[in-house]
């Protein structure tokens, strides 16, 4: 039997990602987990914004059922090796992410950080994709806010 009592769930702010967020959000109330909401900021990005603005999208990102125990976590760096390295450290039981993050642009090809995660994880991970006809682009935050 699966025991899942701790998820984490990554993500870019993309269309695959709110998929993955509404797994994430059945999961653990299917399973009364803790759900940590993740991101992982490249310091070096040449769009210029910092670590506020994405600490401010990721809290942002709250269920409206109030029993979902909820955390959010802030990494720098590598986004596959952050996250594999965050599970590995508070015995995550799944990882739950996009197909496709805003980065990646291969429809056929799953995202070069799912890969990475897939090979890596001490655990199971969890893969949304969006259903066929929907756009993978950036989904607003207050929209996966709202669920």
């Amino acid at each position: 039997m699966l025991i899942i009592r701790k998820i984490l769930l990554a993500t870019d702010f993309s269309s695959a990602c709110t998929q993955a967020y509404f797994h994430a959000l059945h999961m653990a109330r299917l399973h009364q987990a803790d759900l940590v909401i993740s991101h992982v900021w490249r310091p070096d990005a040449a769009d210029g914004r910092g670590e506020g603005h994405f600490r401010n999208l990721l809290e942002q990102i709250r269920p409206v059922d109030e029993s979902i125990r909820v955390a959010h976590a802030l990494f720098s760096g590598d986004a596959a090796t952050e996250l594999v390295a965050y599970a590995r450290e508070h015995g995550i039981d799944l990882i739950v992410l996009g197909r496709q993050g805003r980065h990646d642009t291969g429809r056929d090809m799953l995202g070069s950080v799912t890969e990475e995660v897939l090979r890596s994880a001490p655990c199971t991970v969890l893969v949304a994709r969006v259903p066929q006809g929907r756009s993978t682009g950036r989904a607003p935050a207050a929209k996966a806010a709202a669920e």
